[in-house]
C-alpha cells in the first residue's frame, strides 16, 4: 500500500507521494499510524497537536459568527450606506451564497494544494476581505466584501476540520478534538450575536467586520508556528473541471433559491426556475463524478450508509437553529424592546450549555458510540423547541426561554460531535478535505434552508393571525418553533434509520494506530 503524504504531528517529515488511488488510498488513522504513538509519547512537542487545535478553533470561530455578527448591526449599515429594503438582505446572502456553494471545491482544494497552506489562504483572505467589508464607502462594496469573506471562508473551514482529522488519529483524543470544534462551531452563532451588540452598541457596526482581520492574522500567525506543514494528497491528479462546475453552480442555485423564496415567495417563477437549474446541475454533478477517474466528491464518500446519514442529519439540524436565533432576536428587540447588547447576551446561556454538553459528548463517545448521543440529542432539542413554542405575551426569559435554550443546546452539542465524528469515520486520506468540506457544506445549505423557510412559515403564520400586533408577531415565533422541533424529530428518525456504526468499530481506528 502506498502511503500517504501527511500532516505529521510528531514533527518527522511527511512521506511524500505522487499519486493515490482509491484502492490503495488508506483511511487517516490507518496513515498515521507511524507518527501518531511518537507524537503521544511526547518525543517532539507533544502538546504541539492541541494548540494547534486552539489555532484552528479560532479559525472556524469567525467563519462561524460572521453568519449572524451582522444581524444585530445591519439596521446601522443600512442606514450609513443607504441601502435599501429591498437589497438588505445581500447582506446576509452574500456571504452565505459564495460561502456555501464553493465549499466542496475548497475541500477539493485543500486535498490537492495542501490543508495548511488553503488554511493560510483563507486566513490571509477573510482577514483582507473584512478590513474592506468594514470599510465600505456604499452598499456595493459592503456586499462585494461580504461575497468575498464567503469565497475565502469556503477555503477556511474545510481545510480546518481536515486539519483535525489527520492530526488527530486516536479516537479519545479525536473526540476531544471535534468536541472542541462542534462547541465553536455550534456556539459561533450566538457568539456572533452576543459580539454583535456589543460591538455596535459601543464602537460602531464596522467593527463587526473589522474584529475578525486582527483575529485572523493572530491565527495565521500561529498556524505557521504550530500546525506543520503538510504535501498535498492528490499531488499531481486531475482536478475534475466539469465537476467542480456543476456542483459550484448547482449549490449557488439551491442557496438563493431559498433565498429567493424568502423574498419572493415559493412559487414564485424566478424561485422555481432556480430550484429546476439546481436540480439539473446537481443531477448532472452525481453523474459526472460516477463516471469521472479522479472525481471532485468520490461517492463512496456519502454512499456509506453512516455516513451519508451523518451528512443527512448535519443538513437538518442546523435549520431549527439558525431559526431559532433569528426569531428570539427579533422577540427581544422587537417584543420585549432589548438594546443589542441586551439582547445579544440573552444568548450566553447558548454557547456556555453548548461547550458543556460538547465536552460530555467526547467524554461519552468512546465509551457508547455515536448512536445513542444522535437519538438522544435530537429528542432533548425537539422537547425544548415544544417548550419554546408556548411563548405569549406574559412570558418571561427566565421561565420560557432560558430552559428551552439550554435544551436546544444541549441537544446540539450531542448531535455535532456524534455527527462529525461518524461523517469522518474511515474517510480516506486523500479525501479527508473535501468529506470535511462535505459536513460543513450540509450545514451551511441546512441552516439558509432553515432562515428561508421557517420565515415563510412564520410571515404566512403573522398574516393570517387576528389580534393585535404583539400577539400576532408572537404567534408567528411559535409556529416555526413548531417546525423546528418537527425537523428536530426528523433528524432523529434519519439518526435511528442509518446510523449503525458501534462502538467496537469507532474503536478500531484507534486499535490500527496503537499496533502500528
Amino acid at each position: 500500500m502506498t502511503t500517504t503524504d501527511s500532516t505529521d504531528v510528531s514533527g518527522d517529515p511527511p512521506a511524500a507521494v505522487d499519486s493515490l488511488t482509491a484502492s490503495d488510498s488508506p483511511t487517516i488513522s490507518t496513515a498515521y499510524a507511524d507518527s501518531a504513538p511518537a507524537a503521544q509519547s511526547g518525543d517532539a512537542h507533544p502538546r504541539r497537536r492541541w494548540w494547534a487545535l486552539a489555532v484552528i478553533a479560532l479559525a472556524q470561530l469567525i467563519v462561524v459568527l460572521d453568519a449572524t455578527i451582522i444581524t444585530i448591526a445591519l439596521p446601522y449599515a443600512q442606514n450609513d450606506l443607504h441601502i435599501s429594503d429591498a437589497n438588505r438582505q445581500w447582506s446576509l446572502t452574500a456571504y452565505t451564497l459564495l460561502f456555501g456553494s464553493l465549499l466542496l471545491l475548497g475541500g477539493r482544494l485543500a486535498d490537492h494544494l495542501g490543508r495548511r497552506r488553503m488554511f493560510l489562504i483563507g486566513l490571509a483572505g477573510f482577514a483582507v476581505s473584512s478590513a474592506f467589508a468594514g470599510l465600505a464607502w456604499n452598499s456595493v462594496s459592503f456586499f462585494a466584501g461580504r461575497a468575498l469573506q464567503g469565497v475565502f471562508a469556503a477555503m477556511l473551514a474545510p481545510a480546518a476540520l481536515a486539519l483535525i482529522a489527520v492530526m488527530f488519529t486516536e479516537h479519545r483524543d479525536r473526540a476531544r478534538a471535534l468536541a472542541v470544534y462542534a462547541a465553536v462551531s455550534g456556539a459561533g452563532a450566538a457568539i456572533g450575536l452576543i459580539a454583535g451588540g456589543a460591538l455596535t452598541e459601543y464602537l460602531s457596526w464596522r467593527w463587526t467586520l473589522l474584529i475578525n482581520t486582527p483575529i485572523a492574522l493572530i491565527a495565521a500567525a500561529g498556524a505557521l508556528y504550530l500546525v506543520t506543514r503538510d504535501r498535498a494528497a492528490l499531488r499531481g491528479r486531475g482536478y475534475d473541471l466539469p465537476g467542480v462546475v456543476t456542483v459550484t453552480g448547482g449549490l449557488f442555485a439551491l442557496v438563493y433559491a431559498f433565498t429567493r423564496a424568502e423574498s419572493a415567495g415559493w412559487g414564485a417563477a424566478s424561485t422555481i426556475g432556480f430550484f429546476v437549474l439546481a436540480g439539473v446541475l446537481l443531477s448532472a454533478f452525481v453523474t459526472i463524478e460516477a463516471r469521472t477517474a479522479d472525481p471532485m466528491l468520490p461517492l463512496r464518500i456519502p454512499g456509506d450508509i453512516n455516513r451519508g446519514g451523518a451528512y443527512l442529519v448535519s443538513l437538518i439540524v442546523p435549520i431549527p437553529m439558525f431559526a431559532m436565533f433569528m426569531f428570539l432576536s427579533y422577540y427581544f428587540q422587537n417584543t420585549l424592546g432589548h438594546k443589542p447588547l441586551e439582547a445579544g447576551l440573552l444568548f450566553l446561556p447558548f454557547p456556555i450549555a453548548l461547550v458543556f454538553s460538547a465536552g460530555l459528548a467526547s467524554s461519552l463517545l468512546p465509551r457508547i458510540g455515536p448512536r445513542p448521543l444522535m437519538i438522544a440529542g435530537p429528542i432533548i432539542g425537539a422537547l425544548s423547541l415544544l417548550y419554546l413554542a408556548q411563548l405569549d405575551v406574559d412570558s418571561t426569559w427566565v421561565a420560557d426561554i432560558l430552559p428551552a435554550e439550554v435544551g436546544v443546546a444541549v441537544g446540539m452539542g450531542l448531535v455535532f460531535v456524534a455527527m462529525q465524528s461518524v461523517g469522518l469515520h474511515r474517510i480516506d486520506v486523500a479525501d479527508a478535505g473535501v468529506g470535511s468540506a462535505l459536513i460543513n457544506t450540509t450545514q451551511q445549505v441546512g441552516g439558509s434552508i432553515g432562515l428561508a423557510l421557517l420565515s415563510t412559515i412564520a410571515a404566512s403564520a403573522l398574516a393570517d393571525y387576528v389580534g393585535d400586533g404583539k400577539a400576532a408577531a408572537i404567534h408567528s415565533y411559535d409556529v416555526a418553533f413548531y417546525w423546528g422541533a418537527g425537523f428536530m424529530a426528523l433528524a432523529l428518525l434519519v439518526s435511528v434509520l442509518t446510523i449503525r456504526v458501534g462502538r467496537d468499530e469507532m474503536r478500531e481506528e484507534a486499535s490500527a494506530v496503537a499496533v502500528g
